[in-house]
Protein backbone atom coordinates (compact mmCIF):
# COMPACT_ATOMS: atom_id res chain seq x y z
CA UNK A 1 0.00 0.00 0.00
CA UNK A 2 1.25 3.40 -0.69
CA UNK A 3 1.54 5.93 2.01
CA UNK A 4 2.26 9.17 -0.03
CA UNK A 5 3.73 9.89 -3.53
CA UNK A 6 6.83 11.95 -4.16
CA UNK A 7 6.72 13.76 -8.03
CA UNK A 8 10.10 15.07 -8.14
CA UNK A 9 11.48 17.30 -10.73
CA UNK A 10 15.10 17.84 -11.54
CA UNK A 11 15.82 21.52 -12.10
CA UNK A 12 18.87 23.50 -12.62
CA UNK A 13 18.35 26.00 -10.38
CA UNK A 14 16.60 25.25 -6.89
CA UNK A 15 15.94 28.11 -5.52
CA UNK A 16 15.20 29.80 -9.29
CA UNK A 17 12.52 27.26 -8.70
CA UNK A 18 11.92 27.06 -5.22
CA UNK A 19 10.61 30.94 -6.05
CA UNK A 20 8.38 29.81 -8.90
CA UNK A 21 6.49 27.10 -7.85
CA UNK A 22 6.01 29.44 -4.54
CA UNK A 23 4.64 31.94 -6.93
CA UNK A 24 2.14 29.80 -8.64
CA UNK A 25 0.95 27.51 -5.90
CA UNK A 26 0.51 30.38 -3.07
CA UNK A 27 2.18 27.98 -0.72
CA UNK A 28 5.33 28.42 0.95
CA UNK A 29 7.55 24.68 0.89
CA UNK A 30 7.15 21.91 3.87
CA UNK A 31 11.06 20.93 3.07
CA UNK A 32 13.61 23.23 1.56
CA UNK A 33 16.96 21.92 2.45
CA UNK A 34 19.96 21.88 0.20
CA UNK A 35 19.41 19.46 -2.59
CA UNK A 36 15.68 19.16 -2.24
CA UNK A 37 12.61 21.43 -2.08
CA UNK A 38 9.44 20.02 -1.07
CA UNK A 39 5.80 21.65 -1.56
CA UNK A 40 2.72 19.86 -0.14
CA UNK A 41 -0.31 18.78 -2.60
CA UNK A 42 -3.51 17.61 -1.86
CA UNK A 43 -4.14 13.88 -1.39
CA UNK A 44 -1.01 13.62 0.68
CA UNK A 45 1.06 13.79 -1.82
CA UNK A 46 4.24 16.19 -2.54
CA UNK A 47 6.20 18.06 -5.81
CA UNK A 48 9.70 18.04 -4.74
CA UNK A 49 12.37 19.79 -6.99
CA UNK A 50 16.05 18.30 -6.91
CA UNK A 51 19.06 20.00 -8.36
CA UNK A 52 20.43 18.13 -11.80
CA UNK A 53 23.83 18.05 -9.70
CA UNK A 54 22.04 16.11 -6.58
CA UNK A 55 20.72 13.47 -8.87
CA UNK A 56 23.54 12.92 -10.26
CA UNK A 57 25.33 12.75 -7.15
CA UNK A 58 23.02 10.52 -6.09
CA UNK A 59 22.99 8.18 -9.27
CA UNK A 60 26.07 8.51 -10.96
CA UNK A 61 26.29 7.13 -14.34
CA UNK A 62 23.24 4.82 -13.43
CA UNK A 63 21.22 7.44 -15.12
CA UNK A 64 21.79 9.52 -18.34
CA UNK A 65 22.14 13.30 -17.06
CA UNK A 66 19.17 14.90 -17.10
CA UNK A 67 20.70 18.13 -18.03
CA UNK A 68 21.22 16.86 -21.48
CA UNK A 69 17.53 17.24 -22.13
CA UNK A 70 17.29 20.72 -20.97
CA UNK A 71 14.71 22.60 -23.10
CA UNK A 72 12.95 19.33 -23.68
CA UNK A 73 9.54 18.28 -22.09
CA UNK A 74 10.29 15.54 -19.50
CA UNK A 75 7.18 15.54 -17.69
CA UNK A 76 3.70 17.12 -17.32
CA UNK A 77 2.49 18.20 -13.78
CA UNK A 78 -1.55 18.52 -14.41
CA UNK A 79 -3.36 19.73 -11.51
CA UNK A 80 -6.80 19.94 -11.03
CA UNK A 81 -7.75 23.35 -9.44
CA UNK A 82 -11.09 25.53 -8.85
CA UNK A 83 -9.46 28.44 -11.08
CA UNK A 84 -7.03 27.62 -13.52
CA UNK A 85 -6.84 30.60 -15.39
CA UNK A 86 -6.00 32.63 -12.16
CA UNK A 87 -2.87 29.70 -11.41
CA UNK A 88 -1.96 29.73 -15.28
CA UNK A 89 -2.09 32.97 -15.46
CA UNK A 90 0.14 33.33 -12.07
CA UNK A 91 2.51 31.20 -13.65
CA UNK A 92 2.95 33.29 -16.63
CA UNK A 93 3.75 36.40 -14.47
CA UNK A 94 6.48 33.76 -12.05
CA UNK A 95 7.76 33.31 -15.53
CA UNK A 96 6.23 30.19 -16.91
CA UNK A 97 5.89 30.22 -21.01
CA UNK A 98 2.88 29.52 -22.23
CA UNK A 99 2.14 27.03 -24.75
CA UNK A 100 -1.46 26.90 -25.01
CA UNK A 101 -4.36 28.86 -23.31
CA UNK A 102 -7.45 27.77 -20.76
CA UNK A 103 -9.46 25.82 -23.18
CA UNK A 104 -11.92 23.47 -23.23
CA UNK A 105 -10.70 19.59 -24.24
CA UNK A 106 -11.59 16.36 -25.59
CA UNK A 107 -11.55 14.57 -22.33
CA UNK A 108 -13.64 16.46 -20.41
CA UNK A 109 -11.22 19.25 -18.62
CA UNK A 110 -10.80 22.91 -19.33
CA UNK A 111 -7.05 23.19 -19.51
CA UNK A 112 -4.31 25.75 -19.73
CA UNK A 113 -0.61 24.49 -20.50
CA UNK A 114 2.56 26.19 -20.13
CA UNK A 115 6.16 25.79 -19.38
CA UNK A 116 8.19 26.25 -16.34
CA UNK A 117 11.69 27.35 -16.17
CA UNK A 118 13.23 24.27 -16.34
CA UNK A 119 10.63 23.14 -19.55
CA UNK A 120 8.44 20.75 -17.61
CA UNK A 121 4.97 20.84 -18.40
CA UNK A 122 2.67 22.88 -16.22
CA UNK A 123 -1.05 22.34 -16.86
CA UNK A 124 -4.12 23.93 -14.84
CA UNK A 125 -7.60 22.44 -15.45
CA UNK A 126 -10.87 21.65 -13.76
CA UNK A 127 -13.61 19.70 -15.07
CA UNK A 128 -15.23 21.21 -18.19
CA UNK A 129 -18.77 21.49 -16.32
CA UNK A 130 -17.80 23.66 -13.75
CA UNK A 131 -16.87 26.42 -16.28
Amino acid sequence: MISKAHFILYVVDQERSRRFYEAVLGEEPILHVPGMTEFALPGGSALGLMPIAGIRRLLGDALPCPGAASGTPRCELYLTVEDPEALHQRAIRAGAQELSPLQPRNWGDDAAYSLDPDGHVLVFARPSSLS
